[in-house]
C-alpha cells in the first residue's frame, strides 16, 4: 500500500515508511536540501574559517546558527533545543546560545484551525464550546492555542495542531538521518550515533503532535505529582479531546520569573521555586518520570500559591537502574571519589568499560572539588554542567537521551530561581532530598550507596551520618519514625552484616574509651596499653576534645531531638519498639558479648603480664643476689689470702 501524506500525520514515527514516500518524490527531497544545506554550509565553512576565532566572533556565529535554525521551521527549533543539551556534540558556546531559541512562529488562520476543531470534534467550534476567542492568544512550533468556556461553566485551553506539520517533519527527519547515517560511516572522529538520536527525537516530536498522548502525561504526571503539596497540574477533558486538538483546563496564574507580582500577590518566589525543585527531585529520583521542558512559560504561579506545571508534550523517563546510579554518582561526588564517578559513567552509558580513564579522573576532579573554604552543595549548577560540559566534549562522552533531558530540566530550573534569587542553590535544595532518600528508602542499591557513603577505609565516618541527618532534617518529607525503623531495621538486618560487625566495634571501643576517662589514671594508662584501639581513639582519651563513638552518638541524638514533630512522650513509644525487636536484642547481645571477650582477653592479658614480671622480677633479684655472694665470696678469699701471707 502506498504511502501518503496523511500517513505521516496519523501514523507514529516510522523509518521505512517515511524512506519509501520521500524515495519516490526526489525533486521535493532535493529542493528542502537546497534549502537546508545552502545556508548552513556556509554557516559551517566560516565555523572552519573561525577555528582561531575568539570569543566574541564565535558568539556572534552562534547567534547567526540560532536566527538559521528559527528560520527552517519547526523541525530545526527542535534540533536546536535539544542540541543545546548535547555537550559531546555541540561546543558550549553554542550550546548556550541554542538555549535560547524559542518554538514561537506567527500563527496560521483561524478558518484552519477552526477546519480541525470540526474534523476531530464533529461540530462547529461554536457549537462545542460556549466560547472561543476570535485569535490565537499564543502560537508555538508544533500549534497554537485558544482561550474558551465550556459549556458546563469551566474556562480551558484549547491547543490546535498546524496543518502538515507531519509531512515537514518527516521530510526534514528523512534528509538529516541520510546525512547522519553518512556522518559515521565516513569520518571517525564522529564518535556518536547520530542516526540514532534523531530517531529518539523524531519519535518524541510525533508523541508530541498527538495531543492524545499528551493528554495521558498530563494525567500521568498528575497521579505521580499532583498530590503533593504545592503543586497543581491542570485537568484533561477527554470529551473535546483527540489527536490534533487538546481541551485542558485554563490556568490563570502568573509566571514564575515575574517576581514583582508575585511578591504583590503575597507568595515568596524562592519558596514556590524550592517547591519545584523538591519536585523535580520526585520526578528524577521517585518515579524517573520528568517534565522536560519546565521553562517559564510552562511554571505558573496560581492564586491560591501553588505551582502549576503546563505543557506535557516533552516528557521523558529514568529507569530504576538509572536513578540508582545517578544517586551513587552523588554519593561518590560527595566522597570526593573521582575515580568511583568515572565508573559511575560508565554503568550510566556515557563512556564505554575499555576507556582510559587516567586523564578523565583528573578532569572530573577539576570539575566538581569546590574552591577552598565553600562546600560543593554551594556550587552554582549551571557552571559545574558547562565544564563538564567541555569535558564532555573532549573526552569520549556519548550522552544518553535521558540525561540531556534531565540537565535541561534542571539547568532551565536554576536558571529561573536565579531571576528570583541570584544567590539560590539548586544543590543546596537538592541535597536534603538526597539525604533523606539514602536514611529511608530500603533498596538494596541505595543501601549500598549508604554504606559506601559512611564507611572508608574499615573506619565508620560518624560525621557524614551528623551531615546527612542534619540535610534530611530540612527536607520537607523527613520523618523521624520512619528514618529510625528503617534505619534499625536495616541495621538488624541480614543485609547490613557488613555494617553489623564494625558498629558493634565502634560501640564497644565508645564503652571502653569512655569508661576508661572514669578510671584513676593508673588503672587508666594500664588500660590504654591493654585495649586495641586507633592513635584517634587513645588521643580523644588524652584530651577529651574529639567526641568517642558514644559522643558522637550523643550529638546525633541532640541533632534528633530537633525535630519539632517529635515530642517527649514519643521518645518512651519509640525506645520501646526498638528495644522489643528481636534483632535488637540479638544485637545488645553481641556488644555484651564483645565486650566480656575484650575483658576476658584484657583479664588474661593483665594475668600473664603480671606473672610474666614477678618472674622477671624474682628472676632479676636471684641475679643480684649471686652477685652480691659472688662479690662477698671473692672479698673473703683475698683477705685469708693476706692474712696467711702474713703468718709465712
Amino acid at each position: 500500500m502506498p504511502v501518503t501524506k496523511t500517513d505521516f500525520e496519523l501514523d507514529r514515527y516510522d523509518i521505512d515508511a517515511i524512506a519509501n514516500y520521500y524515495r519516490n518524490q526526489p525533486l521535493r527531497v532535493w529542493w528542502r536540501c537546497i534549502v537546508i544545506f545552502v545556508p548552513l554550509i556556509w554557516l559551517f565553512l566560516r565555523l572552519r574559517l573561525s577555528a582561531k576565532a575568539s570569543a566574541k566572533e564565535l558568539k556572534k556565529l552562534a547567534i547567526e546558527s540560532r536566527k538559521l535554525l528559527t528560520r527552517l521551521g519547526p523541525a530545526f527549533i527542535k534540533i536546536g533545543q535539544a542540541l543545546s543539551t548535547r555537550p559531546d556534540i555541540v561546543p558550549p558556546v553554542f550550546m548556550d546560545e541554542l538555549a535560547e531559541l524559542q518554538d514561537q512562529l506567527p500563527p496560521f488562520p483561524n478558518e484552519i484551525a477552526f477546519q480541525f476543531i470540526r474534523d476531530a470534534l464533529g461540530d462547529d467550534p461554536s457549537e462545542v464550546y460556549a466560547e472561543i476567542s476570535d485569535n490565537p492568544i499564543a502560537a508555538a512550533s508544533l500549534g497554537q492555542v485558544y482561550k474558551g468556556r465550556l459549556k458546563t461553566g469551566e474556562s480551558v485551553a484549547i491547543k490546535v495542531q498546524r496543518p502538515d506539520i507531519a509531512a515537514g517533519i518527516a521530510l526534514d527527519m528523512y534528509i538529516l538521518r541520510g546525512i547522519a547515517t553518512w556522518l559515521k560511516k565516513t569520518f571517525k572522529f564522529v564518535r556518536t550515533n547520530l542516526a540514532a538520536i534523531l530517531d529518539e527525537f523524531a519519535s518524541r516530536i510525533f508523541e508530541e503532535m498527538d495531543y492524545t498522548f499528551e493528554g495521558q502525561n498530563a494525567e500521568k504526571f498528575a497521579e505521580y505529582y499532583g498530590g503533593l503539596e504545592g503543586i497543581y497540574v491542570p485537568k484533561i477533558y477527554w470529551q473535546y479531546t483527540a489527536k490534533r486538538v487538546l481541551t485542558m483546563e485554563w490556568i490563570e496564574g502568573i509566571k514564575l520569573t515575574n517576581v514583582e507580582k508575585v511578591k504583590e500577590a503575597g507568595f515568596d518566589s524562592r519558596h514556590v521555586i524550592e517547591v519545584g525543585v523538591q519536585c523535580s527531585l520526585r520526578q528524577l529520583l521517585d518515579y524517573g518520570y520528568f517534565h522536560a521542558d519546565p521553562h517559564p512559560g510552562n511554571l505558573l504561579v496560581m492564586g491560591d500559591g501553588r505551582l502549576a506545571y503546563l505543557d506535557f508534550g516533552m516528557m521523558s523517563e529514568v529507569s530504576a537502574d538509572q536513578r540508582f546510579g545517578l544517586i551513587e554518582a552523588i554519593v561518590h561526588l560527595v566522597n570526593r571519589d573521582f575515580d568511583a564517578l568515572s565508573k559511575d559513567y560508565v554503568r550510566l552509558g556515557f563512556l564505554t568499560e575499555d576507556i582510559d580513564f587516567a586523564a578523565i579522573v583528573p578532569a572530573l576532579s577539576e570539575v566538581f572539588n569546590p574552591p577552598e573554604g565553600q562546600s560543593l552543595t554551594q556550587m552554582d549548577f549551571k557552571d559545574m554542567t558547562d565544564q563538564l560540559s567541555q569535558i564532555m566534549y573532549d573526552y569520549p562522552f556519548q550522552v544518553p537521551a535521558y540525561y540531556a533531558l534531565i540537565i535541561r530540566s534542571l539547568v532551565t530550573l536554576e536558571g529561573i530561581a536565579f531571576s528570583v534569587d541570584p544567590n539560590f542553590k539548586v544543590l543546596a535544595v537538592a541535597y536534603p532530598y538526597v539525604a533523606n532518600r539514602l536514611l529511608n528508602d530500603s533498596a538494596p542499591e541505595l543501601r549500598m550507596a549508604l554504606k559506601d557513603l559512611l564507611f572508608r577505609d574499615g573506619e565508620f565516618r560518624w560525621n557524614r551520618l551528623e551531615n546527612l541527618l542534619s540535610n534530611a532534617q530540612t527536607n520537607p518529607d523527613y520523618n523521624l519514625n520512619g528514618t529510625l525503623d528503617k534505619g534499625i531495621d536495616f541495621l538488624l538486618s541480614d543485609r547490613s552484616e557488613f555494617m553489623h560487625d564494625r558498629i558493634i566495634d565502634e560501640i564497644v571501643k565508645g564503652i571502653e574509651v569512655e569508661a576508661s576517662k572514669r578510671l584513676p589514671e593508673r588503672l587508666r594508662t594500664s588500660l590504654i596499653g591493654d585495649i586495641v584501639i586507633d592513635a584517634q581513639a587513645k588521643e580523644t582519651i588524652a584530651k577529651s576534645e574529639t567526641p568517642s563513638s558514644l559522643g558522637y552518638i550523643a550529638r546525633l541524638w541532640t541533632i534528633l531531638q530537633k525535630d519539632k514533630a517529635i515530642a517527649a512522650t514519643d521518645i518512651l513509644p519509640l525506645a520501646t519498639r526498638i528495644l522489643t525487636k528481636r534483632q535488637t536484642l540479638a544485637f545488645g547481645r553481641d556488644v555484651v558479648s564483645k565486650l566480656a571477650q575484650r575483658s576476658i582477653v584484657r583479664a588474661v592479658r593483665e594475668v600473664l603480664l603480671r606473672d610474666e614480671k614477678k618472674y622477671q622480677d624474682d628472676k632479676q633479684q636471684d641475679l643480684e643476689t649471686n652477685r652480691e655472694l659472688v662479690a662477698a665470696g671473692s672479698s673473703s678469699y683475698g683477705l685469708r689470702r693476706s692474712v696467711n701471707g702474713r703468718s709465712w
